[in-house]
């Protein structure tokens, strides 16, 4: 999502975040605790949270294996090696970060237990985008891209429309 020396975070794992931010309020009257968690220091999550405007809590993995241990971060060695390693091993990696959801619970004797975990494809489930979309005349519309998400920004950097397609509902003498 976003790695040690990157300038930005992710813009494709932005775009989940963008649908998941909205729901932390109904996950919390669920008992459910949502965070994200980045190998970028604190201070740069810090940053680029405010630029999104997420009211998600974002943790610091730096220093520690936490990302590596649920195989959603690589080293460059990894990565160049094509290690199957990720998506359950399914899979090379895309990069040194990749996307990835995991679940844990607290148990009433307060052990921390890994339940869940879904990568790539498997997030797709959480994007409302997408959703509508899959139901749109045109669908995703990504068959001629260099990859399936090649289109996604930040949501503040889409190019700007000034007129919306031909449409029943929309059309130049309805303007």
């Amino acid at each position: 999502m976003f790695g040690p020396d990157w300038v930005e975070g992710c813009p494709s794992c932005s775009f989940v975040t963008d649908h998941l931010d909205g729901v932390i309020d109904h996950l919390k009257a669920r008992d459910v605790t949502l965070v994200l968690v980045s190998r970028a220091p604190q201070e740069k999550l810090a940053v680029f949270k405010k630029w999104m405007g997420w009211r998600t809590p974002w943790f610091s993995s730096g220093g520690c294996e936490f990302n590596q241990d649920f195989a959603v971060s690589f080293s460059a060695a990894e990565v160049a090696g094509g290690a199957k390693a990720y998506n359950f091993g399914t899979i090379a990696p895309y990069g040194e970060e990749n996307p990835g959801l995991s679940f844990f619970y607290k148990d009433p004797g307060g052990a921390i237990l890994h339940t869940y975990s879904t990568y790539t494809r498997g997030l797709e489930v959480l994007l409302g985008a997408y959703a509508v979309l899959d139901r749109a005349p045109k669908g995703r519309d990504e068959a001629n891209l260099p990859w399936p998400m090649a289109w996604v920004r930040y949501h503040d950097k889409y190019e700007p429309t000034t007129q919306g397609a031909e449409s029943c509902c929309h059309n130049k003498t309805s303007q």
